[in-house]
């Protein structure tokens, strides 16, 4: 399936107000890459929004014109025009200065979000566990991610995969890690059922094949010592806006990707409450939930396992989690607890992350092969193409 357009928007300093007060917005420079995707960032001090994002907000019009470099940004009979690399604004005629001026990267146009809430009445919330804003008019709202200026080059591979050793509660771990570029405009994410159908299995180098994916990692939990042909998944699998398998309703770790691949960690009730939104295109549910905002938050109980397997044992383990400039961690390793594995994760550089199935179940693929090979077929998997 091919996904919608993302919309990102960049406030490093998300503790400094004051930044985000001086920053710039974003336009479409008409680019093959800006027709898929744009970016916003935070560049020396300044906060800056893809105009893009601002047509989803309601009563903006925004225009590009490749020949003059200018951007037009209409709203409530306010007409202001920008120029690229010029820090001079004309708004309905009368001109007013910038404190840095419109830029394009990438085949995206940058303006400043400093303008945009004093000048359309915009208002701005920040998300610092997600790495996101929320803008809002009108009573509508537009969640956008958040990253430094820099962050995306089309020169830089999107995905990297190395083995490593990390030190963790006094041991050693042996540990296969990629790690994905969510907001690079060649990456997708996918969630797939074995077979295209819950209760089905199949090999996850099939699943990634059939998916077309570059990497793929298994997924949530599922009956899989039934003598059953059906072996239902143990969580909820979500994909392209729609319910693959709706679960008991459980506290297990959801995680969540939108159309602006901003990728989310959340309880199982934080996620029904959240499917009426919209918003979410795909998900997961596992656990249990391993850092939070960069901690070790461990509370498998609270989740509601019993499986001595997760409480106390070690085995082999598959683990998700996401840094705090919008990277996609998968890691597997061998013989952790879960204590451990949430140790791995942070020294791995997460900001939040969470467990996957594991034991037989933990595998991980890449480029036509595997790195970690499962012990059994999977019912599941978490898949990342790259275009």
């Amino acid at each position: 399936m091919s996904f919608r357009s993302r919309f990102a928007l960049n406030l490093a300093a998300v503790a400094a107000g004051a930044a985000l007060f001086s920053g710039l917005a974003a336009v479409d420079a008409g680019t093959a890459e800006a027709a898929e995707k744009t970016f916003a960032y935070t560049d020396k001090g300044s906060s800056f929004v893809p105009l893009r994002a601002l047509k989803q907000l309601p009563g903006f019009s925004v225009e590009w014109n490749s020949a003059s470099k200018q951007a037009v940004i209409t709203e409530g009979g306010v007409k202001a025009t920008l120029s690229i690399g010029q820090k001079t604004v004309s708004i309905s005629g009368k001109s007013r200065t910038l404190s840095q001026a419109p830029f394009t990267e990438n085949g995206t146009v940058f303006v400043p979000l400093r303008f945009i809430l004093d000048q359309f009445g915009v208002t701005v919330k920040w998300k610092p566990s997600a790495g996101a804003i929320v803008l809002e008019k009108a009573g509508e709202q537009l969640k956008v991610p958040e990253l430094p200026r820099g962050s995306i080059s089309l020169a830089r591979k999107p995905v990297s995969v190395v083995s490593k050793t990390i030190q963790t509660g006094g041991r050693s771990f042996s540990i296969q890690v990629a790690t994905v570029s969510l907001l690079d405009p060649r990456v997708d994410l996918e969630v797939a059922a074995a077979k295209d159908k819950a209760g089905r299995t199949e090999e996850l180098a099939s699943i990634a094949r059939r998916g077309g994916a570059l990497l793929a990692v298994n997924g949530t939990f599922f009956d899989a010592y039934t003598e059953s042909a059906t072996k239902n998944p143990y969580g909820y699998l979500f994909n392209g806006g729609k319910m693959l398998y709706k679960s008991s309703g459980d506290k297990k770790t959801v995680v969540t990707f939108d159309s602006n691949m901003l990728t989310e960690l959340m309880g199982g009730a934080s996620f029904e409450e959240r499917i009426p939104e919209g918003t979410i295109d795909g998900a997961l549910q596992a656990g249990p939930r391993l850092l939070v905002d960069g901690a070790v938050k461990l509370d498998p109980k609270g989740e509601g396992f019993r499986d001595p397997k997760i409480l106390t044992g070690g085995g082999a383990r598959s683990a998700l989690g996401v840094t705090r400039d919008h990277k996609l961690l998968i890691a597997t390793v061998g013989g952790a607890t879960i204590p451990q594995l949430a140790g791995i994760m942070k020294a791995a550089g997460a900001w939040q992350a969470m467990n996957l199935d594991g034991g037989a179940s933990s595998g991980l693929y890449y480029n036509g092969g595997y790195l970690t090979r499962p012990g059994r077929l999977l019912s599941n998997a978490l898949l990342v193409r790259v275009d």
